[in-house]
């Protein structure tokens, strides 16, 4: 373990052996200084850019199948590691996460990479983030918006019980297992190295307090921190005209298809109908990558 303090944020760096070696992911990151931080992304090929947001509790690891397809049609792909996730310092303080902290993040790298016409391709919690950066932060900066297995919250939405079964199951780890997060939300039997390939951020339990904390982070009342922000988002959302893309793993447990896609399918009112993706659950990425990556290089085309 490597520990690493600032006079602001005490955070655990993941060694970097133990991103060595894993299965179809052969990108070297980038590193960025933000608030104390080591952060970490991806930033391949040349031509209009994609903002690839992961959530939880992955990494950038999970877009290794769909960036391939993207690359050959063209297009840069930016995939950063959110704070306390993949090859980015992880802040050992529960507390320290917030939605504010998460926007900023990436609203800075989208900035420091003075990113233009570009399209923010968004799953799990890479949605309220990156829709709020794409829709309100930085709104002038994004011209395309792709959505997939997630969603906006203002307070007001009703979270499924599978939903409400993992956030408690979430909250009762403290050294938070990995593996059933990701194996549970996969229609696909995942191998031994694609599966270290999830595990290795995650080499302590207080390596986990980003994971720990992003269920939390989920506004279940109008007056909690972040519910603003998702109405404002919604509110542009609804209102947008920017081409949209839906796309949703139809075996999703936590987030399915109906009722939830089809209440975010609402507000993208100008998009065309959400594409189910069948054979996946959750972690479309994970099941259906070079299907998803395709899916979107023909739509960017188009």
């Amino acid at each position: 373990m490597i520990r690493i303090t600032f006079p602001s944020v005490d955070a655990h760096r993941t060694p970097d052996e133990l991103f060595e070696g894993l299965p179809d992911f052969p990108w070297e990151p980038v590193y960025r200084e933000w608030d104390g931080l080591r952060l970490a992304h991806l930033d391949e090929g040349d031509g209009p850019p994609l903002l690839l947001l992961h959530g939880e509790p992955t990494w950038s690891f999970l877009w290794r199948k769909v960036i391939p397809p993207l690359l050959e049609a063209g297009y840069r792909c930016v995939v950063p590691d959110l704070p306390g996730f993949g090859r980015s310092d992880k802040p050992t303080d529960d507390s320290w996460y917030s939605f504010d902290r998460y926007t900023a993040a990436v609203s800075d790298l989208v900035r420091d990479l003075d990113l233009t016409g570009a399209t923010a391709v968004v799953h799990d919690w890479g949605g309220p983030i990156g829709l709020y950066v794409a829709s309100v932060a930085e709104r002038d900066r994004f011209d395309r918006l792709v959505a997939m297995n997630t969603g906006v919250f203002n307070g007001h939405q009703r979270m499924s019980d599978d939903w409400h079964r993992f956030a408690d199951f979430v909250a009762a780890n403290h050294d938070l297992p990995i593996e059933p997060l990701i194996g549970g939300a996969t229609s696909t039997d995942l191998s031994e190295a694609v599966m270290r390939g999830y595990t290795a951020p995650f080499d302590t339990p207080e390596a986990k307090a980003g994971a720990r904390s992003f269920p939390l982070l989920i506004p279940t009342s109008p007056d909690a921190p972040g519910a603003v922000e998702g109405q404002q988002t919604m509110d542009v959302l609804i209102a947008d005209d920017r081409p949209s893309l839906l796309l949703w793993g139809v075996d999703d447990p936590a987030l399915p298809l109906d009722p939830v896609g089809r209440a975010v399918q609402l507000l993208f009112p100008q998009a065309d109908p959400l594409t189910p993706i069948e054979g996946a659950s959750h972690f479309l990425q994970e099941d259906r990558g070079e299907e998803t990556g395709r899916l979107i290089a023909d739509w960017l085309s188009g």
